[in-house]
């Protein structure tokens, strides 16, 4: 932690060494539900033993924390698959979002890794304000003028994608893993909607569903079509994301962003 807002986060000496992380190509399931921590990725892109999770027991499909990448200091703000999916909530966007205002307070870099399938539906959410608390995370992002790194592991949809710190909102660099799955909605949801009149005609209805299915699955359910647009910097190996962190932070660490003169947004309250 910087002592104050006035000085940089700090960086420790770091002698380099092997950085791949071959365990990472093995932590993503082949099944899309089946869950897996991301306290585990976590631990393979920073430094051994630096990662300090904050609000650890308050809304739990979100991890927010400090670490260190090559001896420097760094915010986190993770979905966690392993907690009712990795979806946002009410709780999480508000712990996100506070999260990622401290450390914007204090000049601490960011690092943002997406498994999102989504905001989490249902009139409660609904009825106790999701699109507002939803937006202050978004808001939080959008405004933060520190470097700011996104990493898509898995699922990436809808408005939850574009909320986490993606290209549209200002973020610096966007990697996504080969098994990044970017579009609006999952599959299975999507080839309902898209094609049900195709589905309804169909003599196997099952068959062709899950033809479908997997037709969106080949054009959509990938990070290429976004990376051909820009919105993904690269496409990388996961073994490899530790070394594209360092590189990304070293990068960007006189970062300085000129923005019109004001007194300050309207933050949603």
């Amino acid at each position: 932690m910087p002592q104050n807002c006035e000085e940089d986060a700090p960086v420790y000496a770091y002698e380099p060494g092997d950085e791949k992380r071959p365990t990472l190509n093995n932590i993503i399931p082949e099944n899309p539900n089946q869950p897996y921590d991301m306290k585990e990725v976590i631990e393979q892109v920073t430094d051994a033993g630096s990662f300090l999770e904050v609000h650890k027991n308050y809304a739990e499909n979100i991890v927010v924390g400090f670490a260190r990448i090559a001896g420097r200091s760094i915010g986190i703000v993770a979905n966690q698959p392993a907690s009712l999916a990795g979806v946002l909530d009410i709780e999480s966007s508000k712990k996100g979002a506070r999260f990622v205002r401290f450390c914007d307070a204090f000049n601490i870099p960011l690092l943002v890794l997406v498994d999102v399938p989504g905001f989490l539906p249902g009139t409660d959410q609904e009825w106790h304000g999701i699109i507002t608390n939803g937006a202050k995370l978004l808001y939080a992002l959008s405004e933060a003028t520190v470097p700011k790194v996104t990493v898509i592991t898995r699922k990436a949809y809808g408005g939850a994608y574009d909320v986490m710190n993606s290209k549209h909102i200002g973020a610096d660099l966007n990697y996504a893993w080969p098994t990044a799955e970017i579009a609006v909605m999952g599959a299975k949801g999507a080839a309902e909607i898209i094609f049900k009149k195709e589905i309804a005609e169909a003599a196997d209805k099952d068959a062709k569903w899950k033809e479908k299915e997997m037709e969106y699955t080949e054009k959509f359910a990938n990070p290429y079509g976004a990376a051909a647009r820009g919105y993904i910097d690269e496409v990388i190996l996961p073994d490899v994301t530790r070394e594209k962190l360092i590189r990304a932070y070293k990068m960007l660490e006189n970062k300085v962003e000129v923005r019109p003169k004001r007194k300050h947004g309207n933050i949603p309250l």
